[in-house]
Protein backbone atom coordinates (compact mmCIF):
# COMPACT_ATOMS: atom_id res chain seq x y z
CA UNK A 1 0.00 0.00 0.00
CA UNK A 2 1.53 3.03 -1.09
CA UNK A 3 1.06 6.23 1.33
CA UNK A 4 -1.12 9.56 0.22
CA UNK A 5 0.78 11.59 -2.16
CA UNK A 6 0.07 15.56 -1.89
CA UNK A 7 -0.86 18.11 -4.49
CA UNK A 8 -1.30 21.98 -4.16
CA UNK A 9 -5.29 21.64 -5.34
CA UNK A 10 -6.92 24.62 -3.78
CA UNK A 11 -10.05 23.65 -1.29
CA UNK A 12 -12.98 24.44 -3.31
CA UNK A 13 -11.44 22.50 -6.75
CA UNK A 14 -10.87 19.69 -4.09
CA UNK A 15 -14.57 19.70 -3.36
CA UNK A 16 -15.68 20.31 -6.28
CA UNK A 17 -13.96 17.06 -7.64
CA UNK A 18 -15.09 14.80 -4.96
CA UNK A 19 -18.56 16.48 -5.19
CA UNK A 20 -17.92 15.15 -8.86
CA UNK A 21 -17.02 12.01 -8.40
CA UNK A 22 -19.65 11.41 -6.17
CA UNK A 23 -22.29 12.65 -8.74
CA UNK A 24 -20.71 10.33 -11.59
CA UNK A 25 -20.40 7.07 -9.60
CA UNK A 26 -24.02 7.59 -8.06
CA UNK A 27 -25.74 8.66 -11.68
CA UNK A 28 -23.78 5.51 -13.03
CA UNK A 29 -24.86 3.00 -10.97
CA UNK A 30 -28.90 4.52 -11.20
CA UNK A 31 -28.70 4.31 -14.36
CA UNK A 32 -26.92 0.68 -14.17
CA UNK A 33 -29.72 -0.57 -11.89
CA UNK A 34 -32.62 0.79 -13.90
CA UNK A 35 -31.39 -1.03 -17.00
CA UNK A 36 -30.83 -4.15 -14.91
CA UNK A 37 -34.36 -3.63 -13.14
CA UNK A 38 -33.43 -3.32 -10.40
CA UNK A 39 -33.80 0.89 -9.08
CA UNK A 40 -34.29 0.50 -5.45
CA UNK A 41 -30.82 -1.10 -5.06
CA UNK A 42 -29.41 1.94 -7.08
CA UNK A 43 -27.95 3.75 -3.80
CA UNK A 44 -26.24 0.72 -2.40
CA UNK A 45 -24.85 -0.31 -6.14
CA UNK A 46 -23.41 3.02 -5.81
CA UNK A 47 -21.70 3.07 -2.33
CA UNK A 48 -19.95 -0.31 -2.81
CA UNK A 49 -18.72 0.98 -6.65
CA UNK A 50 -17.45 3.68 -4.51
CA UNK A 51 -15.57 2.08 -1.94
CA UNK A 52 -14.25 -0.50 -4.45
CA UNK A 53 -12.65 2.22 -6.56
CA UNK A 54 -11.14 3.94 -3.73
CA UNK A 55 -10.15 0.47 -2.37
CA UNK A 56 -8.27 0.09 -5.50
CA UNK A 57 -6.96 3.48 -6.23
CA UNK A 58 -5.29 3.55 -2.58
CA UNK A 59 -3.75 0.36 -3.14
CA UNK A 60 -2.28 1.11 -6.82
CA UNK A 61 -1.55 4.82 -6.28
CA UNK A 62 -2.43 6.15 -3.00
CA UNK A 63 -4.95 8.76 -2.26
CA UNK A 64 -4.29 12.03 -2.69
CA UNK A 65 -4.62 14.62 -0.70
CA UNK A 66 -6.95 16.93 -1.79
CA UNK A 67 -9.54 13.93 -1.49
CA UNK A 68 -8.70 13.63 2.08
CA UNK A 69 -9.34 17.31 2.70
CA UNK A 70 -12.20 17.56 0.85
CA UNK A 71 -13.72 14.56 2.65
CA UNK A 72 -12.86 15.60 5.76
CA UNK A 73 -14.81 18.80 5.34
CA UNK A 74 -17.85 17.18 3.39
CA UNK A 75 -18.18 14.62 6.71
CA UNK A 76 -18.00 17.56 9.19
CA UNK A 77 -21.34 19.13 7.75
CA UNK A 78 -23.29 16.35 6.98
CA UNK A 79 -24.94 16.08 10.10
CA UNK A 80 -26.91 18.45 7.66
CA UNK A 81 -27.65 15.35 5.42
CA UNK A 82 -29.97 13.49 8.68
CA UNK A 83 -32.28 17.03 9.54
CA UNK A 84 -34.73 15.94 7.04
CA UNK A 85 -35.01 12.83 8.13
CA UNK A 86 -34.98 13.30 12.16
CA UNK A 87 -37.41 16.16 11.45
CA UNK A 88 -39.92 13.65 9.45
CA UNK A 89 -39.44 11.55 11.94
CA UNK A 90 -40.64 14.17 14.58
CA UNK A 91 -43.65 15.09 12.66
CA UNK A 92 -44.78 10.71 12.92
CA UNK A 93 -43.93 10.71 16.36
CA UNK A 94 -46.37 12.94 17.41
CA UNK A 95 -48.63 11.99 15.11
CA UNK A 96 -49.27 8.90 16.77
CA UNK A 97 -51.18 10.49 19.03
CA UNK A 98 -52.32 8.60 22.52
CA UNK A 99 -49.58 6.06 21.38
CA UNK A 100 -46.75 8.36 21.79
CA UNK A 101 -45.92 7.59 25.35
CA UNK A 102 -46.03 4.16 25.17
CA UNK A 103 -43.56 4.90 21.66
CA UNK A 104 -41.47 6.77 24.00
CA UNK A 105 -41.15 4.46 26.68
CA UNK A 106 -40.17 1.63 24.22
CA UNK A 107 -37.78 3.61 22.29
CA UNK A 108 -36.26 4.70 26.07
CA UNK A 109 -35.67 1.65 27.48
CA UNK A 110 -34.57 -0.37 24.30
CA UNK A 111 -31.72 2.51 24.22
CA UNK A 112 -30.49 2.35 28.04
CA UNK A 113 -30.77 -1.16 28.92
CA UNK A 114 -27.96 -2.13 26.38
CA UNK A 115 -26.56 0.91 27.00
CA UNK A 116 -26.27 0.52 30.44
CA UNK A 117 -25.00 -3.64 30.08
CA UNK A 118 -22.29 -2.07 27.84
CA UNK A 119 -21.32 0.15 30.60
CA UNK A 120 -20.91 -2.52 33.21
CA UNK A 121 -18.92 -4.57 30.73
CA UNK A 122 -16.91 -1.91 29.76
CA UNK A 123 -15.99 -1.18 33.59
CA UNK A 124 -15.59 -4.94 34.07
CA UNK A 125 -13.05 -4.77 31.39
CA UNK A 126 -11.32 -1.83 32.13
CA UNK A 127 -11.00 -2.73 35.75
CA UNK A 128 -9.69 -6.01 34.68
CA UNK A 129 -6.89 -4.58 32.20
CA UNK A 130 -5.79 -2.34 35.15
CA UNK A 131 -5.40 -4.65 37.24
CA UNK A 132 -3.43 -7.06 35.22
CA UNK A 133 -0.75 -3.98 34.24
CA UNK A 134 0.03 -4.02 37.66
CA UNK A 135 0.33 -6.76 38.53
CA UNK A 136 2.36 -7.58 35.88
CA UNK A 137 4.67 -4.36 36.27
CA UNK A 138 4.87 -5.34 40.44
CA UNK A 139 6.49 -8.96 39.08
CA UNK A 140 8.86 -7.34 36.54
CA UNK A 141 9.94 -4.77 39.57
CA UNK A 142 10.22 -7.55 41.48
CA UNK A 143 12.70 -9.68 39.17
CA UNK A 144 14.83 -6.79 39.17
Amino acid sequence: MKSTHSSKIPLWMALLLTLTMIIIVRESAVIVCQWAGIEKAANIVGMLTMFSILIVWRLIKGLPSWLTRASNTLLVDSGFAFLPVSAGAGLLLFALGDELWGVMLTMIISTLIPLWGLAILANRWLNRDASSDSTTTNKQKEQL
